[in-house]
């Protein structure tokens, strides 16, 4: 578990998934990335594969929900892959729940955890386009580094 003023980050579980999938539902949420939205049923089977965790014994998958204290309900996810000393980072936030600095709060406590654990690297690959994923990215110490793969922008963050 990861604390901040606002947020618990709660370490993923299947049990979630109901509520994560309701969270998750607005297909504007895939503009950037593709897909469209889980169903309950799909989500719940992702999120078993998630909780099992990665096949590769060298790679850690690491997921947690992002839990609102004051409205008591999840609002969306953090997730880090990790690889050695480096971690590739994401985070989605409910539609009803932007715009407050939820997902910037919670990538934050995020890099925060993994920094503690000798986590040296960062990374989160963002389209061009999604202004809100970069300022989130900037405001958990990430910057842009000019590379790009499969379209997205890397943004790094050395520490």
């Amino acid at each position: 578990m990861i604390t901040t003023a606002r947020l618990t980050l709660l370490p993923l579980a299947v049990e979630h998934a109901d509520e994560m999938a309701a969270v998750l539902a607005d297909p504007a949420l895939h503009t950037f990335t593709g897909g469209a939205p889980y169903t309950p049923d799909a989500l719940r089977a992702r999120y078993e594969r998630l909780v099992a965790g990665s096949p590769d014994p060298a790679v850690g998958w690491r997921n947690w929900v992002i839990r609102l204290e004051s409205e008591q309900c999840l609002t969306g996810t953090v997730q880090a892959t990790v690889t050695g000393a480096t971690a590739e980072v994401a985070w989605v936030v409910g539609t009803a729940f932007q715009r407050r600095g939820i997902a910037a709060e919670a990538a934050r406590a995020l890099v925060g955890r993994l920094r503690s654990e000798g986590i040296r690297t960062v990374v989160a690959h963002i389209h061009p386009g999604h202004k809100a994923s970069a300022a989130v990215a900037q405001a958990a110490g990430l910057a842009p580094t000019g590379r790009v793969h499969d379209g997205e922008v890397r943004w790094e963050s050395a520490g």
